[in-house]
């Protein structure tokens, strides 16, 4: 048996939440393995390779994986789905977009969310706005899974350095493509990783009050969490 984890990444880092979901895959019996889809990611597969619990690195480069679509990354993922049991990713609005896709074109069951992992087929997830947790059996030969980061500890950096395995990346699809990117920079951390969120609603009164809710985080070093204003 033999567990895939997908990652997010840039050029040069790895996104902490997929440590988390490396971390849950250390649960399952068998190797983990790592995918890495990038352009001049070099830096991220060297900081890859240091993982505790991977056992190799897979890596596709082509221009086209500087900024991926879901697309063209669930063409890469199903080019080797099937030396798999199990296919991993961060329950993040990366992990959402992707993992879908592959659970469709493989026609299994996503199981999406996980908080705990009972056995290589049994798995622990929310329902109900998290009110309540369902225990679910998979029976697919492929588990497709998305991991919420928060509930599994994140492995360390420690490693020795495994082997790399170059992919050929598939040619880029048509559907869509990214032109410009906009992004918002925080000293906070990532609410899917953060161990201490914030967040209010009503009873915060006004939405002037809101204000307050960014001085807390800041001062708890804390995600801000789904406020109303």
């Amino acid at each position: 048996m033999t567990v895939l984890v997908i990652s997010e990444n840039d050029s040069d880092s790895i996104k902490p939440s997929v440590l988390n979901a490396i971390g849950a895959a250390a649960q399952l019996p068998g190797d983990t393995h790592l995918l890495i889809a990038g352009s001049g990611a070099d830096t991220a597969v060297e900081n890859g390779v240091k993982l505790e619990g991977i056992s190799k690195v897979l890596y596709a480069e082509a221009e086209h994986f500087e900024n991926p679509v879901a697309e063209d990354l669930t063409a890469l993922i199903m080019s080797i789905a099937s030396q798999y049991t199990h296919i991993l990713a961060a329950a993040t609005s990366f992990g959402k977009n992707v993992m879908p896709r592959v659970a469709a074109l493989l026609d299994v069951a996503q199981i999406s969310d996980i908080v705990k992992v009972e056995s290589e087929d049994v798995f622990v997830r929310p329902i109900y706005a998290g009110n309540a947790l369902a225990t679910v059996k998979a029976n697919d030969a492929i588990k497709v899974i998305t991991v919420r980061a928060t509930a599994f500890d994140a492995i360390s950096t420690g490693g020795d350095g495994v082997l790399v395995e170059r992919l050929q990346a598939p040619s880029k699809l048509d559907f869509s493509l990214v032109t410009e990117q906009e992004l918002t920079k925080s000293e906070r951390p990532e609410l899917t990783s953060a161990s201490v969120i914030v967040s209010g609603g009503r009873g915060m009164g006004s939405g002037e009050n809101f204000d307050i809710l960014e001085k807390l985080a800041d001062k708890l070093g804390a995600a801000v969490g789904a406020s109303r204003a």
